[in-house]
This record gives C-alpha cells, structure tokens and sequence, in this order.
C-alpha cells in the first residue's frame, strides 16, 4: 500500500516538472503577443524598433526607440499585462535623450500628452518650443477643443508659456463620425499613467491607475480636492476610457 502511495506521489511531481515549463512558456508566448498587439504598440510606438523577451513572466525590453517618452509608455502597457511580474528596460533612444525640462523634452511631453488625450488627439497639432515657450500651429476641430489644447499644453511640466496659433474649424457633431476605436486596458493604463506624470498638477500625485474593461480607477494620495478632481478629469479624456472612478484619498 506504502509503495502504490509513494509511487502516485512520484507521478504526479514529475508529472508537474514536466508541465510546468510549458505553461511557463505559454505565459511568455501571451506576454509577448499581447504586448505587440496592444493599442500602444500598433498606433504610437509602430515606427519603433523594440525587441520584447519574455521568461516566466520577467519582461525584457531591448531595442531603440524614437522618443524618451515611447520607453515610458512602453514599459508602463507591458507591466500592465496580466502575468507580467517585472519589467527591465534595456531600449535606447535613438538621438540623445534630453535632459532637465530642455525644449525637446518639453516638446516630446506635449505632443505625447496631446496625441493620449480624445480632445485633441484628432486635430493636426504642430509643437514647437523656444526657451520654455510653446507654439500650437494646426487646426482644431471646434473652438472648445482649441482652448482644451491650450490648457492640458500649458499644464506640461517645464512649460512656462504657450501661444496657440490653431486655427477653428467649426464641425457639425451631426455629421462627425463617433466610430469608437478599441483600446487594451494595458494601453489605458499606460496611457493615463503617462499623462498624470507629464501634467504639472498631477505630476507629484501618488497615483495609481488600474483599468478593466475601459473602466479606469484611480488609487492613491492628493493633497486637496482640486488635485483629486483634476486627476480624473484628465484621465477621463484619455483614449478607450469609459468612465474614472475615482478613489484617491486626500492627506
């Protein structure tokens, strides 16, 4: 009876042994699949070359990139993939990545922040920054978003000052398309987390940011009311959310 006990035993570990590397493997296969099908990787970071590896869910990003914000916004919708335990970026940037709040980092956080955002990530924006001072050329598709352009751009860290020379191309909402596109939670996440940390108001916050199903909730610290409120409502812009609960607490 002991021997038929102890044999079963032996089975079933090996048994796990053996199972155990391909699920393992199959995770990695996900992770890397999903990774390269996201939102993220398909619209903003297409143009770039990212290497993705994959094992037992530690993620390793190699490769260059166009812009110091594509490595943020990369590793953020990685580690937002289910079954990813930690990511290491090991990516380049291909020219030298700006340093302090230099006009090319600024400029690299306003197009970036305006492309995340629904309002304004539609309209043909020119970015252009001299000594801090930012200049939007292009059209916007009504008045509201014009003036939506000038405030989420003059609240970019390092931004001391913004003239907006768009133009106004008033549209009827009648005629508009509303076609929705599909946007991954991992894409969500990534996507408000970048956005809170490049706005000057909510760039200090203690936020955390899950997402299910297009629904957004925010986690953390504000210091005062204005600052919770302003953190969902700039989340709430952001491309394939539904709706922000918002959770923070204030100190």
């Amino acid at each position: 009876m002991k021997t038929i006990i102890s044999l079963t035993i032996i089975i079933a570990v090996t048994l796990l042994m053996i199972a155990t590397p391909s699920y393992s493997s199959e995770m990695d296969n996900r992770i890397v699949s999903s990774a390269k099908e996201s939102y993220v990787f398909k619209t903003y970071l297409k143009g770039d070359d990212i290497k993705i590896d994959s094992k037992d869910g530690v993620v390793t990003l190699t490769g260059t990139v166009a812009q110091e914000s594509h490595k943020l916004l990369a590793v953020e919708t990685v580690a937002g993939l289910p079954g990813v335990k930690s990511v290491f970026d090991n990516m380049e940037v291909k020219e030298k990545p700006p340093t302090g709040n230099s006009d090319s980092r600024i400029k690299d956080r306003v197009k970036a922040t305006l492309l995340f955002h629904r309002s304004t990530g539609d309209s043909p924006i020119e970015v252009s920054v001299k000594d801090g001072i930012v200049t939007l050329t292009g059209i916007a598709s009504s008045n509201a978003k014009r003036e939506l352009a000038t405030e989420y751009t003059q609240d970019i860290d390092g931004v001391k000052d913004v003239k907006n020379e768009m133009t106004s191309k008033q549209e009827d909402e009648s005629t508009i398309s509303k076609v929705s596109e599909y946007v991954d939670d991992a894409s969500i996440t990534a996507q408000v987390k970048t956005s809170l940390l490049y706005h000057r108001s909510t760039s200090g916050l203690r936020t955390k940011v899950s997402t299910d199903k297009g629904v957004v909730t925010l986690t953390g610290i504000a210091k005062n009311s204005a600052e919770k409120t302003l953190a969902a409502l700039y989340a709430n812009d952001i491309r394939g959310v539904k709706y922000v609960i918002n959770r923070m607490t204030i100190e």
